[in-house]
């Protein structure tokens, strides 16, 4: 049985990307194709519907005050955009996202290169699991990340090149999708 997601318990799963340049943000589902509210997400033009905390590493940094896009590259705004944007994530089945939610908390991507990961592990496979529960069975998810197979696992193949969204021309997200609700979960500068 998934356990029910609370703000509380959202912002301590959050904790998982605390000391990384991750952003993670959720908005209401408002358009048929929904690369339009990533792209709203991306440009900081919605809030969580929940009123639930978010993480914006580049709030109130210069880059963003230079470049209000910073630091994505360019968003999806048009369904013509949305086509272009489409053949650069694939889709990935539910039981590999636990992994890749974790993965995105590791620093260089590589649980094999993690200093303790077999301790914490169970503490960041917990928080990841608070961070799923927000999103129901029916929720599609989407990274920009390459992979073998059709289950991919994360901790084991980590990695396999990817399409990058950012200045940083190397980046590795998930995109999760349901009728309600859609989130962005970017790691940046932790290769």
């Amino acid at each position: 049985m998934r356990q029910e997601s609370t703000a509380e318990a959202w912002g301590d799963a959050l904790k998982l990307y605390e000391w990384l340049c991750t952003f993670v943000a959720v908005s209401p589902r408002e358009h048929d194709d929904w690369w339009l509210d990533v792209g709203s997400i991306m440009r900081l033009e919605t809030r969580d519907p929940r009123g639930w905390e978010s993480i914006d590493p580049y709030e109130g940094e210069e880059e963003r005050r230079e470049v209000p896009l910073f630091p994505w590259l360019e968003t999806p705004s048009t369904l013509a955009d949305a086509e272009r944007f489409r053949p650069r994530v694939r889709e990935l089945p539910r039981s590999s996202v636990r992994s890749l939610v974790v993965l995105l908390g590791v620093l260089g991507l590589d649980v094999g290169k993690t200093p303790g990961w077999e301790e914490r592990r169970p503490q960041m496979e917990r928080r990841a699991g608070v961070i799923l529960s927000r999103f129901p069975d029916a929720t599609r998810f989407y990274s920009n990340i390459g992979w073998k197979g059709d289950r991919p696992d994360f901790y084991e193949q980590g990695v396999r090149g990817l399409d990058p969204f950012s200045h940083y021309g190397w980046d590795a997200g998930l995109i999760m999708v349901n009728d309600e609700e859609v989130a962005v979960i970017w790691n940046f500068l932790s290769i």
